[in-house]
Formats: structure tokens, C-alpha cells, sequence
């Protein structure tokens, strides 16, 4: 049988080979069947490019999980199954929504649902860390609500950010990287988080080769809302179960699409529209219309997030809650700055 740290470095390279082998061909077909994203007034690409890249992603994650299992090494821990499931459901209704449009009230009630169920099969946020006294307990009406803005919500901030060629999947790897760290580093450890978080970084660093500037193919939505399922459901299992001040690391770690989703959501609202309603003002919108171009755009949003992560592991390492309530407060007044500044600008 496989030792632990085995699978990790194995799971990565298979899923990293997988990805690989496997984008060209959806390439290929996306070309052949004429499945293609047309540029449009909030796009910025210029040409028709293929957008079936999340097949690939979960192709590639799914099969390496095969893989193990014959290798006999069977992944097993709380909260997996709801996490393959519900990540597989994710990717399906973000495959039909590429192929034939859904309605997004329609997908936002997927989506809750897929919550919900992941909550069921024991993927939940039942406990907040209180570092005034002990912990506070959630009734089953507050885990609810909280777990389902947490994961639909961010399931849906990495959609959003998936603007400019490979943005999301680099804010992915990265976060893949420190979700996978920090579980193994906390007390209790969680290695089959960071076993998923590992295998989930090797097929999206295969399929970066193809997606940076000027991409050969769109992750499209089966691969964002994938990917940001994914990253909602583990940062719960691997790191806000320990129930500690490290429990709240992954909203540093995820900074980057949870300021732009909240930005965008106040600023809808604000204009009387729907907070889901898309539109060309996000971001890395903003960077672009100041001059930068796509790499830099990308170089600058990666560095942050590379940043943000590297904090986070840093906390855990030796830091202590200290720092991090520092680093919140740090981030409370960034966010009360841009958020005032988007009401002067209204």
C-alpha cells in the first residue's frame, strides 16, 4: 500500500500527465463540434476560442482517483464522498450551462442544492472560533445558511474572476497549493484534503499549459464552477473544521475572488440590478481599462494571491492568531476603502 506523502507527489504527477494528454483533444473536438466562446462586449478575446476545458480538469482529477484505487491506495476521510459527488454535479450543470445557456436563477438553485446535499454527507461549518472564550456552537438554521453562502459563494467568485486567460486557474493552483499545505500542517491534519487539493493543483497546472495568453482553450463554467466547488468544500474540511483561529485562513487565502464577488455584488445592487447579472466591471476589468495588458493584469493579481497564501502558511507555521487578527484588521479597513470608494464613485 502507498504511504500518504506518496500518493500526494504521485497524485500530482498523474493528474499533471492526465491534463495534459487530455486538453488537446478536447481542444480538437470543442473545434470540430464548432463549441466555442464568441467574443462579445465583456469579453476581451478577439477570436473563437474552445470552452470546454473543465472536462479536462475533471477528467483528469476523477481518473487519477482511479488510478490510486488500482495502485491500492484507497482515498478515503470525512467529508470525500460529498465532496466527488457534488464537485462531479457542479461540473456537470456548469457543462449543460456551456452547451445550452441556463437560466442563472436556475443554476443558483442547483447549486444550493448540491450545498446542501455536501452538507448532509457532512461537509458543513457548525462551529466559528471565538478567541474571546469558547467556541461558538451553531444551531443547524446558522450552519445551513453559512455553509451554503460559503460554498455556493465561492464556487461562484472563482466564475467571476475567470476573465482574462489564466487567471482562475493560476488563483486555483495556488490555492490548491496552500489548502494542501495547511492541511497537513493543522492539528488535526486532514490528509485526504490535502490529497484532493493536490491532485485538483496537478490537472490545473496541465491545463495552465494551454490556457495562458493566448489561450488554446476557456475552462468555461463545468471548469470554474468545478474548480471553486472544489476549493469552497476543502478549505471547510481541511481547515475550518480544525476550529481554531486558523479556521478562518481561507477567506485570506481566497482573497482575491471573494473581494471581487462581494465588489461586484454591492456595486449591482447599488445600481438597482441583479447581483448575478454579468458584466464587464470586474477586476481585472479595471486593470485592463488603466493600460495594463493581460500578463501583467495576471502577473499582478497572481503575485497577490501568491502573497495572501504564502501569509497564510506562514500563520500557521509560526506567526500565531496575533498575526492574523492583524492581517484581518488589515483587510477589513482595505475593503471598508474600496467599498466607500465605489459608493463616492455611484
Amino acid at each position: 500500500m502507498l504511504k500518504l506523502t506518496e500518493a500526494h507527489i504521485i497524485g500530482i504527477v498523474i493528474a499533471f500527465l492526465l491534463s495534459i494528454f487530455i486538453i488537446p483533444i478536447v481542444i480538437y473536438y470543442s473545434e470540430k463540434h464548432n463549441i466555442v466562446d464568441i467574443p462579445d462586449e465583456r469579453k476581451i478575446h478577439t477570436g473563437a476560442i474552445p470552452r470546454l476545458g473543465g472536462i479536462g480538469i475533471w477528467l483528469s482529477v476523477m481518473t487519477t482517483f482511479l488510478v490510486l484505487i488500482l495502485l491500492s491506495y484507497y482515498p478515503k476521510g470525512l467529508g470525500l464522498s460529498g465532496i466527488i459527488v457534488g464537485g462531479s454535479l457542479m461540473f456537470m450543470m456548469g457543462l449543460i450551462d456551456d452547451l445550452f445557456n441556463l437560466n442563472a436563477k436556475f443554476k443558483l438553485l442547483i447549486q444550493v442544492l448540491i450545498a446542501i446535499m455536501v452538507i448532509l454527507l457532512g461537509v458543513n461549518i457548525d462551529v466559528l472560533y471565538n478567541p474571546f472564550g469558547e467556541n461558538i456552537i451553531l444551531p443547524w438554521w446558522l450552519t445551513y445558511p453559512i455553509s451554503i453562502l460559503w460554498i455556493v459563494g465561492i464556487t461562484n467568485a472563482l466564475n467571476f474572476i475567470d476573465g482574462i486567460d489564466g487567471l482562475a486557474g493560476t488563483i486555483t493552483t495556488i490555492a490548491c497549493a496552500a489548502i494542501g499545505v495547511i492541511s497537513l500542517t493543522v492539528s488535526p491534519a486532514s490528509p485526504i484534503t490535502a490529497l484532493v487539493a493536490f491532485i485538483l493543483m496537478g490537472a490545473m497546472l496541465g491545463f495552465l499549459i494551454f490556457n495562458y495568453h493566448p489561450a488554446k482553450i476557456f475552462m468555461g463554467d463545468s471548469g470554474a464552477l468545478y474548480a471553486g466547488f472544489m476549493l469552497a468544500t476543502l478549505s471547510i474540511t481541511g481547515i475550518v473544521n480544525t476550529k481554531t483561529t486558523y479556521m478562518y485562513l481561507p477567506i485570506l487565502i481566497l482573497a482575491i475572488p471573494i473581494l471581487d464577488v462581494a465588489i461586484s455584488s454591492i456595486r449591482r445592487i447599488l445600481k438597482g440590478s441583479s447581483p448575478f447579472k454579468a458584466d464587464a466591471e470586474h477586476i481585472h476589468h479595471h486593470l485592463l481599462h488603466y493600460g495594463f495588458t493581460q500578463e501583467k493584469t495576471l502577473l499582478m493579481l497572481a503575485l497577490t494571491a501568491l502573497a495572501c497564501a504564502m501569509i497564510a502558511i506562514a500563520i500557521v507555521g509560526s506567526f500565531g492568531k496575533y498575526f492574523l487578527g492583524a492581517c484581518t484588521l488589515v483587510a477589513a479597513l482595505l475593503i471598508f476603502n474600496i467599498i466607500s470608494k465605489v459608493i463616492k464613485k455611484k
